[in-house]
């Protein structure tokens, strides 16, 4: 079986896992299907493969890898060439932390808790003041952190391309499209940092509004 990302087209971390097999040069399928059978969100079929029933989820041959950190991974085990893991221990390790920390924190601020709350398939018809506010502070006190990590480097973690970038772009992507606020134009480090992720051919392929 060929690599398939189980995932829909606007999921942020299947984009990232997606940016990750562009850039190693891999050839995969994506979307909510598998082996031409469509399966429904959280569906006992969809809980089969991950117990959460969330996504993405990498299928390749007989094995299936859930988690988009732990599929990253498989994909530089799987397929050695074209590595994206840093030679260098200090370096991986600096790529590690950074990718736990944007699975987790950065996330949670820039995805779950605004973009779903402004820009979501689900978003409510009425966004209570107080929440958007809240959300507003922290997704600037996170880009504040981001900015700080990025300082001058090329990339989130240093002179390469990393699973830290796979991961963080697709976030950035969708916040430059909101409408309302003009989040990296108050960051002009990460506003340019996204302009070189996008212009990438993995980011042609891969960034902008689902289809």
């Amino acid at each position: 079986m060929e690599l398939h990302i189980f995932g829909p087209d606007f999921s942020t971390l299947a984009r990232s896992v997606r940016l990750y097999c562009e850039e190693k040069g891999l050839s995969y399928t994506y979307g909510m299907n598998l082996k031409g059978q469509a399966i429904d969100w959280r569906s006992e079929a969809h809980r089969n493969y991950h117990p959460f029933g969330k996504v993405p989820v990498l299928f390749h041959a007989d094995a299936h890898v859930f988690e988009t950190n732990a599929i990253c991974r498989y994909l530089d085990t799987a397929f050695p060439e074209n590595s994206l893991q840093p030679f260098e221990m200090s370096t991986r390790i600096l790529v590690d932390q950074w990718s736990s920390a944007l699975v987790t924190s950065v996330d949670k601020d820039l995805v779950r808790d605004y973009l779903l709350l402004v820009a979501g398939p689900n978003r409510p018809t009425v966004i209570d003041p107080a929440t958007l506010a809240s959300a507003e502070l922290q997704v600037e006190a996170t880009l504040a952190i981001l900015d700080v990590q990025l300082d001058e480097h090329p990339y989130l973690c240093g002179k390469h391309y990393s699973l830290a970038d796979a991961l963080l772009t697709p976030m950035l992507d969708y916040l430059a499209m909101t409408p309302a606020t003009d989040w990296l134009g108050h960051w002009p480090r990460l506003g340019a940092y996204l302009s070189r992720m996008r212009a990438r051919p993995s980011g042609c392929s891969v960034l902008g509004l689902p289809g």
